[in-house]
């Protein structure tokens, strides 16, 4: 029998293709870059920001070192604009409406209305216009001792007409209390006398003290 040869065929192995690495853009790379910087810039805004926040309180503390040194000037003037009297005094309950006024009257040869405190207050500041000035001040004109007393007023109760009044009485009483002969002249004047006159209260089925609803015939 004839043997056949088997030629063994080696394989031929081709080499592998080597692909070209392309460098990167230039162009892109500076994007990057670029994007990286956009990103800084960013960040140090931030930090910017916080540190603006940051200064925010302590301008508030200053503001409100200067708003507490403004009340602390504020107590300052009201402790200097309100002068303890102190001494022998004249005293008197004067009433009108509901009004109560407690007077005390000091001597003083060098008074001014300055030396006229209401509830802690001046009476320019307690009662700013002069006709309510002028009619708490008459009982002391009527005598010629307008500058003659110091005085302080405790009034609660009513409204700025009947509490001007209930100081009025007030003091022409105690006028009377230093001395007994100015009675007369107050007196004359009407300033002794207390004024009873009041509200009327309201009555059932009236819409006030006596004003009734709009009657209907039918």
């Amino acid at each position: 029998m004839a043997v056949k040869k088997v030629e063994k065929t080696e394989k031929v192995v081709k080499p592998k293709a080597v692909k070209a690495v392309k460098p990167k853009a230039p162009a892109r790379n500076a994007a990057h870059s670029a994007a990286g910087g956009e990103k800084v810039i960013k960040v140090a805004k931030k930090v910017v920001k916080k540190e603006a926040v940051s200064e925010v309180p302590a301008r508030n503390a200053s503001h409100s070192d200067a708003g507490g040194e403004k009340v602390a000037a504020a107590q300052v003037v009201k402790e200097k604009a309100v002068k303890k009297i102190a001494g022998v005094y004249f005293y008197a309950v004067g009433r009108r409406k509901t009004s109560v006024a407690q007077v005390r009257l000091y001597e003083n040869d060098k008074a001014t209305e300055n030396d006229i405190i209401i509830n802690d207050k001046k009476l320019k500041d307690y009662f700013p216009t002069i006709s309510l000035q002028n009619n708490l001040l008459s009982p002391l004109k009527a005598v010629g001792m307008h500058n003659k007393f110091s005085m302080t007023v405790l009034v609660r109760g009513g409204g700025v007409t009947g509490q001007v009044e209930a100081v009025r009485l007030g003091i022409a009483r105690a006028l009377v209390v230093f001395n007994v002969e100015l009675k007369k002249t107050l007196k004359d004047l009407g300033l002794m006398t207390r004024d009873a006159r009041e509200v009327e209260r309201k009555k059932a089925g009236l819409k006030k003290a006596r004003k009734a609803p709009q009657w209907a015939k039918r």
